[in-house]
């Protein structure tokens, strides 16, 4: 007989005395970050029932086992509300895979790397920005990997998106009406490049050399279907992030570039698609325009960490499955998080936004987002963006950095309107329509390739 020295209602009640209470840092039998930094491993900072889902449900509920509505009810503690919604109304299934610990599973290698270097060096200046001892921009990886607060939080998920240098995602998304039918398809090319923060052993140092004063610079331009082809935008992010960033945009029927308002954060990107500007990474606004920043829950969570990457799948889709069609939404894994960290924040620097809270669950290991909630002016809850990831690593397939250590990226992501009950999903594609490809890190300048006003009239013609 195995006897448990901790059982649920221990961690539970670690949990709510924490949250109640303020208190920051992760873990339950001692901190997190600093079990990390000795052993590479989470294990060591919870007791066994948060890091298996058989012991965690008493055996009701196992590694391999499909969840549906008929068994549901055995984890709803663990599940978001919406997705929880999503099994019981909209047949989803999911099904449980085996927890991972590794802390190398969790991150792209060289942001680990600069995670692990430079713990301990970010401060926020008298206005919330982050900022090195010295007074400098961030320069790479978490800045506050063991997390203490809310504004902790939501500064670990702004300052670095893909958490590479640079990227090209190439990503084929749907958009699946109430009656399970797809009412509209578009392929694009999201680009990403740090300009603070860099982590490659190649990048030049820390800031994008001629852009020291921004964050990111980031642009999108969709290659399918032919209405909307040749439609490209621009966003660059000042590093101060208070300020909104400048958005422009090409329009091919009137052949010219133009600059958006800073309201259009809350419009879609296209017609028929659940997705905002502010929407993207779950932060998709400079992290001073919102605020009140709390932290309201936490506690284990059942999420698609690891094992999402799916490379023998045609252009690495995963399976559909719910909805009046059963295609709806991606049949995926979830595992058991032992800690995730809810905060809750609001959009204070947008007077006419229509949105009055965002919730966002992170897994406190990596820091990552594995669901977010928005609620409408009314409190009411609008949508969910729920996302996966994981290392680019398979029985069959891998995908290394340099120096031979496995990838990582996010994988797919479910943007559900459940006032409309319209779903958008869209994964991390090899390629996508119009002859473009995925790249972490490409070597090739892609400032000056995709990310200038006259880069955007380029593509779109």
């Amino acid at each position: 007989m195995h006897i448990r020295k901790f059982d649920f209602d221990f961690a539970r009640r670690h949990f709510l005395h924490k949250t109640a209470a303020g208190i920051g840092g992760a873990g339950v039998l001692g901190s997190l970050w600093a079990e990390i930094c000795r052993a590479g491993d989470a294990s060591k900072a919870y007791p066994e029932e948060l890091l298996d889902i058989e012991q965690f449900t008493k055996g009701q509920v196992k590694v391999g086992d499909v969840i549906d509505a008929d068994n549901a009810f055995l984890v709803q503690d663990l599940l978001d509300p919406i997705v929880y919604q999503e099994v019981i109304q909209d047949r989803r299934k999911f099904f449980i895979q085996p927890t991972e610990q590794n802390i190398e599973t969790m991150f792209p290698p060289y942001f680990l790397d600069a995670t692990l270097r430079n713990q301990g060096l970010a401060r926020f200046d008298d206005v919330g920005n982050v900022y090195t001892p010295e007074g400098k921009p961030w320069i790479g990886g978490l800045p506050f990997p063991d997390v203490q607060d809310a504004r902790e939080g939501v500064a670990n998920i702004t300052l670095s998106w893909g958490r590479h240098d640079k990227a090209m995602y190439a990503i084929p998304a749907v958009t699946i009406n109430p009656d399970g039918i797809q009412q509209y398809e578009y392929d694009w090319i999201w680009a990403e490049q740090q300009c603070a923060g860099l982590v490659s052993p190649d990048a030049p140092g820390p800031y994008y050399p001629g852009h020291e004063d921004l964050t990111r610079i980031m642009s999108i331009w969709f290659t399918y279907t032919l209405d909307v082809k040749g439609h490209a935008f621009l966003s660059r992010w000042k590093y101060d992030q208070r300020v909104i960033p400048d958005l422009y945009g090409y329009l091919p029927n009137f052949k010219r570039v133009r600059r958006f308002p800073a309201n259009q954060r809350f419009e879609p990107y296209m017609p028929g698609m659940n997705l905002y500007l502010s929407d993207a990474w779950a932060s998709g606004d400079p992290m001073l325009t919102w605020g009140n920043f709390r932290v309201i829950h936490r506690g284990p969570f059942l999420g698609s960490t690891h094992y999402q990457w799916l490379p023998e799948n045609d252009n690495w889709a995963p399976p559909l499955v719910g909805g009046k069609q059963g295609e709806s939404y991606y049949y995926v894994g979830k595992s058991l998080v032992p800690e995730v960290i809810v905060i809750e924040a609001e959009p204070t620097g947008f007077p006419s936004a229509p949105v009055s809270k965002r919730r966002l669950y992170l897994d406190v290991r990596n820091m990552g987002i594995v669901q977010a909630i928005t609620y409408d002016r009314n409190g009411e809850m609008w949508k969910g963006m729920e996302g996966g990831g994981g290392q680019r690593k398979t029985d069959s397939a891998e995908m290394l950095v340099k120096d031979g250590r496995p990838e990582w990226s996010w994988c797919w992501a479910i943007s559900h309107d459940v006032q409309k009950n319209n779903v958008t999903r869209f994964h991390h594609g090899k390629t996508c329509r119009g002859n473009w490809d995925s790249a972490l890190d490409p070597e090739i300048d892609i400032v000056d390739q995709y990310m200038t006003q006259q880069a955007l009239r380029r593509l779109g013609t």
